[in-house]
């Protein structure tokens, strides 16, 4: 039996050469997606004051029930800067500030306006009030070092006034896509030729990740040509090559990346598809030389480079994160090798249920669109029945 390197294996190995990059001040409009590099605090409480939950009145607790003088209002934004005085109630808009002197405020519905003053239901202290620094104090942490940033964290960064973080700066990825047989979306197919998708898969891939991305021009099975052009590539933080990785005389891009000094840290990985994945270094740029079919190279990246990625701008956790669920239909085994089997999800009674998609060979990216679910299916022998606990990835 071949001895191969397993996926979580590789993996390490991957994320054991990443070194993570410089950081630099994101303004806060652009920082969605990016990745904390320091911790953020709040510079002010969250809410800065106590303020109204609800359209009502500002009361005194101990005056309700009861008839209460209306005196000043308060409005989002326009306090009153009256302190209310036993026996009065002041008009208050959600998210004004409550006056001084009040404890609580009662909803406008249970209340009923008279000639200058409000019969008022009763309420206790704290009563429809959102006190001060009860989201967050001045001082305490919103969000840590190696956090991603969601649009709640934006929103809460923006909330408490920050206007720039410090982050680590995106990584710059060249794509090469190699193949003579590619010809642009757009152009009329020859005879034996294709056209070249795998950059524009990895593209996408890349942008979602956070990367600055360079697509190079498709090269052709020539050494000279593989050369020159690799070399632009290693120019880059990062750079991703779409085939030549296999054993065929016309696979030139392992030889050209040892010529180019570059270090191989492995070749091939138990795992179907996209069993020749190359990775290696030179210098502080990494290199992933993804096979050629566009679905095992839609597997290699969300295995390695994904991860690699995120690392990069240090984040955390770079996964690939594993989410529970279970077999829609029985996968057979393969006894060497997990699989990586596209699904769709649906959602059952008490798991994510993943139905298995017809088609499950490399080459068939346009099957592989109707799916949004990579399940993983660990190596062994027979077959995997439907209801099994899996792991996969969503897509």
């Amino acid at each position: 039996m071949e001895s191969l390197l397993g996926i979580d294996e590789a993996r390490s190995l991957v994320l054991e050469r990443v070194r993570v990059l410089e950081q630099e001040s994101v303004p806060l409009s652009a920082a969605s997606g990016r990745v904390l590099a320091q911790p953020v605090r709040a510079p002010v409480d969250l809410p800065p004051f106590d303020s109204s939950a609800m359209d009502g009145f500002a009361v005194r607790a101990g005056d309700t029930p009861g008839r209460l003088a209306v005196v000043a209002a308060s409005a989002a934004g326009r306090p009153s800067g009256h302190e209310l005085q036993p026996g009065e109630a002041a008009p208050i808009a959600t998210g004004a500030v409550v006056p001084a002197g009040a404890d609580a405020v009662v909803p406008v519905e249970r209340t009923e306006t008279l000639d200058g003053a409000v019969a008022v239901e009763a309420v206790v202290p704290g009563d429809n009030v959102r006190p001060r620094a009860g989201d967050i104090a001045a001082g305490e942490v919103i969000a840590a070092p190696g956090t991603g940033l969601s649009p709640w964290t934006v929103g809460a960064l923006a909330a408490v006034g920050l206007a720039a973080v410090d982050c680590a700066r995106r990584p710059r990825v060249s794509v090469l896509p190699t193949g003579t047989e590619l010809r642009a979306p757009g152009e009329t197919l020859g005879p034996g030729e294709i056209y070249e998708a795998n950059s524009f898969l990895l593209r996408a891939q890349l942008t979602e990740a956070g990367a600055e991305v360079k697509t190079l021009d498709p090269v052709a099975d020539d050494e000279a040509a593989t050369l020159r052009a690799l070399e632009r590539g290693l120019e880059r933080d990062v750079l991703v090559t779409s085939g030549g990785v296999s054993v065929g005389r016309h696979d030139l891009v392992r030889a050209s990346l040892a010529a180019l000094g570059v270090e191989e840290v492995f070749w091939r990985v138990a795992v179907r598809p996209g069993k020749p994945v190359v990775f290696g270094t030179r210098g502080t740029t990494l290199v992933f030389g993804l096979p050629g079919n566009p679905v095992s190279s839609l597997v290699g990246f969300e295995l390695f480079v994904r991860p690699a990625l995120l690392a990069l701008q240090g984040a955390s956790d770079p996964g690939p994160r594993w989410l529970p669920g279970r077999l829609g239909a029985g996968v057979r085994r393969n006894l060497e090798r997990d699989q990586l089997v596209r699904a769709r999800r649906r959602f059952g009674a008490d798991a994510v249920v993943l139905d298995p998609v017809a088609g499950d060979e490399s080459h068939m990216i346009a099957r592989a669109a109707r799916a949004d679910a990579l399940v993983r299916v660990a190596r062994g022998e027979g077959e995997l029945a439907a209801g099994s606990p899996v792991s996969y990835l969503a897509g």
